[in-house]
């Protein structure tokens, strides 16, 4: 098959995906392969590629995004018949069958067995594993994933617009969760890349208000026709009070403002993997009067299945800019220098 293939750690400016030819995967127990349609790329592959995450598997072809068909089963996986028993003794997802299309996220294991999973909180496992990340992703014509961490995809979205849902959807519902945003409420996003475009589609159905800070009058402009109130540069030209504000951009310095910003029992979600240090804070100016500072870790398999429950209905519409997979690398410099709105998709 055909891959991009990172060999080595490197700024992504300096080209370092390779296009090659690889083995096809086989699937194994209890897990499917897919013939993959597309994957959108995310800043998590960047940091991937240029270090900012401790190093794991290399050589390692990275996209966690990923859409296709599945193509065939590993023993004793599922089939087009009843569901049958995964080698761990745990049912694989049932309904999957061959020719199938589904999605593949970030999350694609966990023991199933921890203090962590056991009480709804998978995302934290000790023992979780990354797609694109410990084992091979989506920049390639097929892909492996264990059955029960693929999701069916609903018919409401083409390929394209149904990929930037599997990680820039899923963490940003996610950080809207934790963000504790009531409907009807003020919602403050910092950065307008591919998670916000998803969030702010989902504020605004919920009948919220939203305010952005970001960088670049492309990207203001892009959240003013998605129905932001208003759109600036500086974190500190904030125009209201808000009761929620989650941060898109990996930028610690941004803390502080959006925490100045917050009403009073308001909460600021920290939507990245990924984040520059974070200046020191006064607790009087930044935390009194009960505001509240939560991460974002990864997500559940739940927060998944909502989302896209939740955007096919509302309808969400992601906006997409189509990219060849041979054409990764320009795509991530594109995605890096701030080219894009919406998200990137590498296209098969």
């Amino acid at each position: 098959m055909k891959a991009m293939l990172l060999r080595q750690i490197a700024p992504i400016d300096s080209g370092p995906l390779e296009w090659v030819d690889l083995p096809i995967p086989e699937p194994g127990p209890g897990e499917v392969r897919l013939r993959v349609r597309c994957c959108a790329i995310c800043r998590t592959d960047l940091h991937v590629i240029e270090g900012d995450l401790p190093r794991q598997k290399l050589p390692i072809i990275p996209g966690h995004q990923i859409v296709g068909t599945i193509d065939k089963l590993g023993p004793l996986g599922i089939d087009t018949g009843p569901p049958r028993l995964a080698a761990s003794g745990t049912e694989a997802k049932p309904g999957l069958v061959l020719g199938q299309r589904v999605g593949v996220a970030w999350l694609r294991h966990t023991c199933g067995q921890c203090g962590f999973c056991v009480t709804g909180q998978e995302n934290l496992c000790e023992s979780a594993r990354f797609t694109g990340y410990h084992a091979d992703g989506g920049y390639a014509e097929y892909a492996v994933a264990r059955a029960d961490f693929v999701y069916p995809l609903p018919a409401a979205f083409t390929d394209v617009e149904a990929a930037p849902l599997l990680c820039a959807g899923i963490i940003g519902y996610r950080a809207l969760r934790r963000c504790q945003l009531r409907p009807g409420g003020r919602l403050a996003i910092y950065g307008f890349g591919s998670s916000a475009h998803v969030v702010i589609q989902i504020a605004r159905h919920r009948g919220c208000e939203v305010y952005v800070v970001t960088r670049g009058e492309m990207h203001r402009e892009f959240a003013r026709q998605m129905g932001a109130i208003w759109a600036g540069e500086d974190a500190h030209d904030m125009p209201v009070k808000v009761d929620s504000a989650i941060i898109f951009a990996p930028a610690g310095e941004l803390v502080l403002p959006a925490l100045e910003s917050l009403n009073k029992g308001g909460t600021l979600s920290l939507a990245g993997i990924y984040m520059t240090p974070i200046p020191q804070m006064d607790y009087e100016r930044h935390l009194f009067y009960e505001r509240d500072v939560h991460s974002v870790t990864c997500n559940t398999r739940e927060d998944g299945r909502d989302l896209l429950a939740e955007a096919a209905a509302i309808p969400i519409r992601p906006h997409a800019t189509a990219y060849s997979v041979a054409d990764a690398n320009r795509a991530l410099q594109d995605l890096k220098h701030d080219r894009i709105s919406g998200t990137g998709v590498l296209v098969i």
